[in-house]
Formats: structure tokens, C-alpha cells, sequence
């Protein structure tokens, strides 16, 4: 029996959709479906009702699920103790973020949470989303940061999962400028950009592509290289390599600096928010604290 096929299942067992765990888990839907047959085979139980969409728990899947659970939380638990990591009086809060949000959200997040609760002590685990949606579907992570978009609803299946808006900005296109400040690259003008770009299968890559099919713009974009963090395309952008879309927040000291400038308008941005995530289940008083804070600034 391997890890894996826990994570698996409880991963099915929240979203039941086969095709979405496999999304979550990062595997191809038929090594997912093998991954959950063969613990079928180890239980010695069907733990899948396949018949029924979306798919069900079968009475020994519905009690599998907490034995699953437990195991996987009382391993970590005892890894986290060997490593001399598990706080004393489990003080420290896991929060799981993308990597453009840990980069350019959580500091000034976590300093004006800290002016409102006192010390907040917190371990940060970056990730992509997918990962960070798995990381909360487990309960790997206490809490978990992510964007959100009307435009864009991939999180439907966190609808379970209570969230508290803390944020709100904008994807944009960024280009390098010239040497009388205007974008090397812009897609005002009519002529073919060199394109740096998330990989489509991205949460931040399926937002870039709404907005070039609502402008009509593919047609004028050539292909460079994709990366899935920001931060590699903007680094990219400011070497005059091509146009990407970024999260304002995640340049917006570039351009303030005007090393970067907007490669478009309004019309090729997109909105996006950055939402709070937990499980229902009441938590620790560390992960309360912060929770109730943030759910009473959004009722403001």
C-alpha cells in the first residue's frame, strides 16, 4: 500500500469527480483510476459507488475516508516530531499559497493581521494551486491562500470550504518599455508580440487565455516559453523578452519604477481576487484567531 493512494482517495472522496482528483493530483486520469483500484484491491473493499455521477463513497468507502485521514494526519505528525518541527503548543499556523501570492501577498497580509491579533507565528508552504487545493482537501495546510475570479470559477468544488475575501487587483500585460517610456510591446498597436506565457493547464494560464479569446488577440501572439511562475515571465519581460500577463501586485514596484510598463488597457486586464480558505471544521484557536479576523474585514 502506498501514501499515494490515501491522498488519493481523499482526494476523490472530496471533489468526486475522477477526472478533477487526477487534476488535483497531478496525474492522468488512468494511473488515478489504477491508483484507486489497486487500494480497493489492498481494503479488500469497493470504496467507490461508480455507478452514480458524481460518484459516491460506498459504505466502506464512507469509513475507510476516516481511517484514511487519521493515518495520513498521525504520520506527519510523528515525521513533523522526528524533525524536531512540531510546535510545542501548536502554535504555528500552515498556510498553503501560490507562488506569486506568497511572493507578493502574504508579507504585507501577515504584517496587517499581526496589527490586528498580535504575533501571528506561520509557516508558508508555496505551491501551485493545484497543489494548494490538494494541500487544503487533506488537510495539509491549516488555511490557504488563492486567487479567485468571476471569470473564471475553477474553485466551484471549494464550495465546501468557507472563504473570506481579503484583496482584490488585476492580471495584466506587462511590457518592457523604450527609451521614451511607452511599451516596447502593445497590443494597442496592430503588429505580432513575442509572448511569455503560464502553461494553459494553469489557474493563472486559463485566466490569460479568457482574455485574449474575449480580444480576440491570439492571432497576434508568438509563442516564446511558459513557465507557471510569475516571477520567471517577469524577469523575462524586463530583459525585453517578450509581453506576459501578471498579477499587478506582483509588479507593481517595477512599475513604479518604470522599468515595466502596461502593455495594454482596461479591456486586457482581468480581475481577480485573493481569497482566505479553510475546512468548516472548527480549528485550533491560532487558526480561529485569524479566521475571525479575516471574515470580520470582509464584512466591513
Amino acid at each position: 500500500m502506498e501514501l499515494n493512494w490515501l491522498e488519493d482517495f481523499l482526494t476523490l472522496s472530496i471533489t468526486r469527480n475522477f477526472s478533477r482528483a487526477a487534476e488535483l493530483r497531478n496525474v492522468t486520469q488512468p494511473a488515478f483510476s489504477r491508483r484507486i483500484r489497486n487500494l480497493e484491491y489492498w481494503v479488500g473493499a469497493v470504496l467507490i459507488d461508480r455507478s452514480l455521477f458524481p460518484i459516491s463513497l460506498t459504505p466502506a468507502g464512507d469509513a475507510f475516508r476516516k481511517t484514511a485521514q487519521e493515518t495520513l494526519d498521525n504520520l506527519r505528525n510523528g515525521r513533523e516530531e522526528a524533525q524536531g518541527l512540531m510546535p510545542k503548543s501548536g502554535e504555528i499556523v500552515s498556510i498553503a499559497a501560490s507562488h506569486t501570492i506568497a511572493v507578493s501577498f502574504f508579507a504585507d497580509w501577515h504584517a496587517g493581521l499581526q496589527a490586528s491579533t498580535g504575533a501571528i507565528k506561520a509557516r508558508v508552504i508555496a505551491d501551485n494551486v493545484a497543489g494548494c487545493i490538494e494541500a487544503l482537501l487533506t488537510g495539509h495546510c491549516d488555511l490557504m491562500l488563492a486567487y479567485s475570479s468571476a471569470a473564471l470559477p475553477t474553485l466551484a468544488q471549494m464550495n465546501r470550504y468557507p472563504s473570506a475575501p481579503l484583496a482584490s487587483e488585476r492580471l495584466v500585460p506587462v511590457s518592457a518599455p523604450e527609451s521614451n517610456g511607452s511599451a516596447r510591446y502593445a497590443l494597442t498597436g496592430k503588429a505580432t508580440l513575442p509572448y511569455l506565457c503560464y502553461p494553459g493547464s494553469s489557474y493563472l494560464g486559463r485566466l490569460t487565455a479568457s482574455v485574449i479569446d474575449r480580444e480576440d488577440l491570439a492571432a497576434r501572439l508568438d509563442f516564446r516559453y511558459e513557465c507557471s511562475m510569475s516571477d520567471v515571465l517577469k524577469s523575462g519581460v524586463l530583459a525585453g523578452a517578450g509581453i506576459a500577463w501578471i498579477p499587478e501586485l506582483a509588479v507593481r514596484n517595477e512599475l513604479a519604477a518604470g522599468s515595466l510598463v502596461h502593455a495594454g488597457d482596461d479591456r486586457h486586464t482581468a480581475q481577480l481576487g485573493i481569497s482566505l480558505y479553510r475546512q468548516a471544521e472548527l480549528s485550533r484557536p491560532e487558526v480561529e484567531r485569524i479566521w475571525n479576523v479575516c471574515v470580520g474585514a470582509a464584512a466591513r
